[in-house]
């Protein structure tokens, strides 16, 4: 099915190729420099070389719209905003764990309509645009289209995590904690990848209790055009509640009542 947004995701493509390119070269590299952030998270001259690759890219190419990265903020003002995020899993990357990624989402009037997301070290790639499914594959021309799981029982599901932490920090770990004892099976894949997992089927839920705009972007129109929700844990769609709960949609329910805040 062609997308309205076919143009966007092959340009999305171009400036995953070059930047993945330029992050594997730097993956495991001696001379990798790793500074500490304002906000105490991690960022390396790999995060901001790609993030300038890709802004001196759109420069080029959609010059009239606006960028928001993690890296370098918001350039220009635009009904049609790229959302990057150059490194997603920076401490992944830092460490030597193949698990990262770079993340490119396209919102357009406050609506997030084409997403990408390439894992080099993990030889994965997803992409979507909105009304043409969600896809996975090496290239446009070998892809491969993805569904989320049919599992409508919670006993019967797996469930994906980054961490307890947060969820403390936010007054709700028991109610994970309580969540986690529920499912078949819970492991911490962590970051982008959980997400990716779930828009597979080889997930069923995933759920994070703090995240920003560029962690979130690229993965909704994914996960949504291959048949899943994603909110906040408040159940608002998309990316712009600072937490996500993402599902196959058979579960999504069930799961945001069970982290509903309890009153004290």
């Amino acid at each position: 099915m062609t997308s309205p947004f076919a143009d966007d995701i092959r340009l999305a493509h171009v400036l995953a190729d070059a930047v993945d390119q330029h992050t594997m070269s730097r993956f495991k590299a001696q001379d990798l420099r790793v500074e500490e952030k304002p906000d105490l998270t991690e960022v390396t001259d790999a995060d901001r070389t790609a993030e300038q690759m890709i802004r001196s890219q759109l420069a080029r190419s959609r010059s009239r719209d606006q960028v928001i990265g993690e890296e370098f903020g918001s350039t220009g003002h635009a009904s049609r905003q790229w959302v990057i995020d150059p490194i997603d899993g920076t401490s992944n990357f830092v460490r030597g764990v193949p698990v990262w990624a770079t993340l490119i989402g396209l919102v357009e009037d406050g609506e997030v309509v084409m997403g990408l997301v390439s894992a080099p070290a993990l030889g994965k790639r997803w992409w979507a645009g909105q009304g043409s499914g969600a896809w996975t594959g090496s290239r446009l021309s070998s892809a491969t289209q993805i569904r989320v799981s049919a599992v409508d029982d919670i006993a019967d599901a797996s469930l994906s995590y980054s961490s307890l932490h947060g969820w403390a920090e936010h007054d709700r770990l028991p109610q994970m904690l309580n969540l986690m004892q529920r499912f078949w099976r819970t492991r911490a894949y962590g970051d982008f990848w959980s997400y990716m997992l779930l828009a597979e089927g080889a997930v069923d839920v995933a759920c994070e209790p703090e995240l920003n705009l560029h962690d979130m972007a690229a993965l909704v129109p994914i996960v949504t055009e291959a048949g899943g929700r994603f909110t906040s844990l408040d159940g608002e769609a998309g990316p712009f509640g600072g937490n996500a709960v993402v599902t196959n949609g058979r579960l999504h329910e069930e799961v945001l009542e069970a982290l509903a805040l309890r009153e004290r």
